[in-house]
């Protein structure tokens, strides 16, 4: 019974990484960027979706149903631990931050394929 105590207090004192990622089509080469305050879950729900079939964000439907799941792939870009003393807003507000840079990034110089 301890165990599990310890077990689910490691995993609430566990750090939290954000940060952006990108979704691309290889396709048609369409990439969307966008951002998480939980990095590890986006990954998850992006493998689960693909891995059933689904698509992982109404943004991509109509590409999702063109090309198939097999053609879609999940790059993190850039990733963000949260700071011990910041609170979950000032932690959101560096995120998004950090998604307006690789957007601004992206309109300047579109990602490679």
């Amino acid at each position: 019974m301890d165990n599990r105590k310890e077990l689910k207090r490691l995993y609430k004192s566990r750090p939290a990484i954000g940060g952006v990622y990108c979704i691309s089509c290889n396709g048609n080469g369409r990439a969307w960027i966008d951002a998480t305050k939980n990095m590890t879950a986006q990954l998850n729900s992006f493998r689960f979706s693909t891995s059933n079939g689904m698509c992982p964000n109404p943004e991509l439907r109509a590409e999702w149903l063109e090309y198939g799941n097999e053609s879609f792939t999940f790059t993190v870009l850039e990733e963000l631990e949260k700071n011990e003393t910041q609170t979950d807003a000032q932690f959101s507000n560096d995120i998004a931050v950090l998604l307006k840079m690789w957007q601004e990034k992206q309109v300047q110089r579109p990602l490679e394929k």
